[in-house]
């Protein structure tokens, strides 16, 4: 509906601002496509500002979205990035300011690749594929080394020349496939898998001599990560591309820089070996002199020792100590002995003194009756009874007579 104005009756420039938001709210969320070249992401705050901007025609506009909108592509969308937006426009009538209220972002082009590799990235880290309790250690010396790389490419020059280099004697299986394009997943994985199934085959080094996120993404493909994460052969990624890991450095049981680095950590140096051999010989050498020199000085120190100078004194010492405490042993039981001699004949007078068989002996005689009993008065007894007399030589019998 048209507006109708004159200069006798404008309209007041809330009430435009208000019809112009009217007619916005009308035009419904919309698909936007520019580049971020503002991004305001404060801690703690719900909602993240940024300016999206227009480069064919300069033009830009503001943005606001949910914090958890832009953290689903906060690890690939940047300033400078270029990204479609599903958003509402917005009409701010006090300051008649237009922005946009967006409800989805995504990136375009390399940006939307890198999102694909990174909920990827996400789903096998937390089925545990990533998981450090998973990596399987090297051998310290390979036998044979699987190698899958490009065919005559820098990659397998560099593995192979730095690898005899450093150990002369290692040997090589190796698959040469393609690594880039669409045949490079199914060739890369056949032969890990063919290097994975031959006994003989120690450690498996994947190479590439780097290149372009594009060129890596096979070494991020989900096949060949399940495939990896199911080898028993410890597995070496040596991609070489040192900005954006592909995901089998993640999976691989150890990452090299680059595919020379790969070499040096799978095959050790056979002259590093012989110095550190020779290092360790020289150290226990010095070490058993060392214990040596140190038992001899014990060994000195103990045999100047006054007991070791004249090892008989000690023995002579003691025995004059036994000899002493003999005899004065022999003292003492002796006093002791005497001792309980002397106690036991006083002990002895006092018995005889005391004893009855002494007062007998001194005239006196112990009347008995026929039962045993002692006569003690002469009540006790009636005449004609007869009693036994007992005195120092003996005993008999007599007869009570009358009472007088």
């Amino acid at each position: 509906m048209g507006l109708t104005t004159s200069a006798e009756a404008p309209v007041p420039v809330g009430e435009v601002s208000r019809l112009i938001g009217g007619w916005i709210d009308r035009l419904g969320a919309v698909w936007v496509e520019g580049q971020i070249t503002q991004l305001s992401r404060r801690p703690g705050a719900g909602v993240v500002f940024m300016t999206l901007r227009d480069t064919s025609y300069d033009i830009s506009v503001s943005v606001t979205c949910y914090r958890q909108v832009f953290d689903a592509v906060a690890d690939v969308v940047s300033e400078g990035a270029r990204v479609v937006l599903f958003a509402k426009p917005e009409w701010y009538a006090p300051r008649g300011q237009l922005s946009l209220r967006a409800t989805e972002i995504r990136p375009v082009g390399m940006g939307e690749l890198l999102v694909r590799l990174e909920r990827l990235k996400r789903t096998l880290g937390a089925e545990g594929l990533f998981d450090h309790d998973r990596k399987k250690p090297l051998p310290f010396l390979p036998q044979l080394v699987g190698l899958v790389c490009g065919r005559a490419s820098a990659a397998e020059r560099d593995v192979l020349e730095n690898a005899r280099r450093r150990w002369p004697a290692v040997r090589f299986e190796v698959r040469n496939v393609a690594v880039q394009g669409v045949r490079a997943v199914s060739q890369v994985v056949q032969a890990v898998r063919e290097l994975d199934a031959l006994p003989d085959v120690d450690v498996i080094v994947v190479a590439r001599g780097g290149g372009s996120v594009e060129d890596l993404l096979p070494f991020s493909d989900e096949q060949l990560i399940r495939t990896v994460a199911e080898c028993r052969t410890p597995l070496v990624s040596a991609i070489g591309h040192e900005p954006d890991s592909p995901l089998l450095d993640l999976v691989a049981d150890l990452r090299a820089s680059t595919p020379t680095d790969a070499a040096k950590k799978v095959v050790p140096d056979v002259g590093e070996e012989l110095e550190r051999v020779q290092a360790l010989r020289d150290r226990a050498l010095r070490m058993v002199r060392g214990l040596i020199e140190r038992e001899e000085r014990g060994l000195a120190h103990a045999l100047a020792r006054r007991s070791m100078e004249h090892p008989h004194r000690m023995v002579e010492e003691r025995e004059h100590e036994t000899e002493a405490l003999a005899a004065r042993s022999h003292r003492v039981l002796g006093h002791l002995l005497d001792r309980a001699e002397s106690e036991l004949s006083h002990t002895r007078a006092r018995v005889l003194a005391l004893s009855p068989a002494a007062t007998l002996e001194r005239g006196y005689a112990v009347l008995q009756r026929a039962d045993g009993a002692v006569v003690r008065a002469p009540g006790e007894v009636s005449s004609d009874e007869e009693l036994r007399a007992r005195v120092s030589e003996g005993e008999f019998t007599v007869t009570v007579g009358p009472r007088t």
